[in-house]
């Protein structure tokens, strides 16, 4: 079954997760995110996944010969402490990159603290953020108006076009709001209802749940990140039948839920970790195993694409690998294939991928794409 446990090995804070090789280089990548609150799911699967891949780099000779260890901090979810450990982790001139910060204001937070420092592959898909300008981001998934235009399309392909949102009343959600209400402009469909939660952590589901479930769209869009599955339940509970769509974001929570998960779908910005038809999706899987990780999920699977990037970024930096060559390197990325997904970058480009899919949970947690 596809599970978003942390393993053992990275449950440690604030410890370097890969050992310093004696007598070379060591290129730190530093990362924050929530490994204690209501998104370690996610950000415990993202670190995982890029794990798994510079781990396979290592012993592979590295970046030049220099080993890449990752530094992990944890910042609970709250912005102020993201921005507190990237400070810190700037601080330290071996660090050359921040890798996949996850939230909204938390990714806000830390590219705005380390103006200096590439931050790469935030685990947002807010387009308020990506239209700030921000020289030192580098988007590696798609954006929310993406994802919800996915959704929206998916929906009305098979005439379903009684379709509600639930978002948290936060910058996440009127930035869902704005991408949900173009959507359904250009498809030419009035939204059925648009129900509120307090606020992205918030568990306050209820009132919001039996809203949606007296309207009874045909289909919901879940815009909500951890509560997800709280919402999901409540939705139920209330009488509420509507075929689930949740946002790329609302993953983790959502496989939380084991057998009650099934015939939810929602959109995903990488490949399906399942899919070896994929050369990236391959080698993940393989890396992955090598690591001790027997279970697969959406989250390592970003991550390790997050890594995958990153790299890509330091292979065209040269030899002269520092923080500014960094990245002028991952400005290089310019239609890149990384084995299924293409990248393209450039110095007015840091939005590198597009790709959207949408995925259904079938029997036993399995991706159906």
């Amino acid at each position: 079954m596809l599970q978003f446990a942390a393993s053992s090995a990275a449950a440690g804070l604030g410890l370097p997760a890969m050992a310093q090789s004696a007598g070379s280089r060591v290129i730190r990548i530093g990362t924050t995110f929530d490994n204690s609150g209501v998104e370690k799911a996610n950000g415990s699967g993202l670190f995982l996944g890029s794990s798994a891949y510079f781990d396979a780099l290592n012993k592979a000779g590295g970046i030049n010969g220099s080993k890449v260890e990752l530094v992990m901090k944890d910042d609970g979810f709250k912005p102020d402490v993201s921005k507190a450990n990237a400070l810190a982790l700037a601080e330290d001139p071996a660090v050359l990159a921040i890798l996949h910060p996850l939230g909204t204001r938390q990714t806000a937070a830390v590219i705005d603290a380390v103006p200096g420092l590439a931050v790469v592959g935030p685990n947002t898909g807010t387009v308020a953020l990506r239209k700030k300008p921000s020289p030192n981001a580098f988007w590696v998934r798609a954006n929310y108006d993406q994802e919800i235009e996915r959704l929206v399309a998916q929906a009305a392909s098979v005439g379903q076009t009684r379709i509600g949102l639930v978002h948290p009343k936060d910058p996440l959600g009127q930035s869902l709001l704005a991408g949900f209400t173009a959507a359904m402009a250009r498809h030419k469909i009035e939204p059925v209802v648009i129900a509120t939660t307090p606020g992205t952590t918030s568990m306050e589901v209820d009132p919001a749940a039996k809203e949606i479930a007296k309207a009874s769209p045909q289909i919901v869009i879940v815009g909500l990140a951890g509560t997800a599955a709280a919402f999901i339940k409540a939705l139920r509970a209330a009488g509420g039948n509507s075929t689930i769509y949740g946002i790329s974001i609302s993953a983790g929570s959502i496989f939380g839920m084991g057998d009650q998960a099934h015939g939810v779908g929602f959109s995903i910005p990488v490949l399906s970790p399942f899919a070896a038809r994929s050369e990236l999706v391959r080698r993940y899987q393989a890396d992955m195993l090598a690591a001790g990780h027997k279970t697969f999920s959406l989250s390592s699977m970003e991550g390790y694409v997050d890594a995958c990037v990153l790299a890509e970024g330091m292979r065209r930096a040269g030899s002269s690998l520092n923080r500014a060559s960094l990245i002028a390197g991952l400005e290089r990325i310019e239609g890149w294939d990384a084995g299924g997904m293409r990248f393209n970058f450039s110095r007015g480009n840091h939005e590198g991928s597009t790709f959207v899919d949408v995925a259904i949970i079938g029997s036993g947690g399995r991706l159906l794409t």
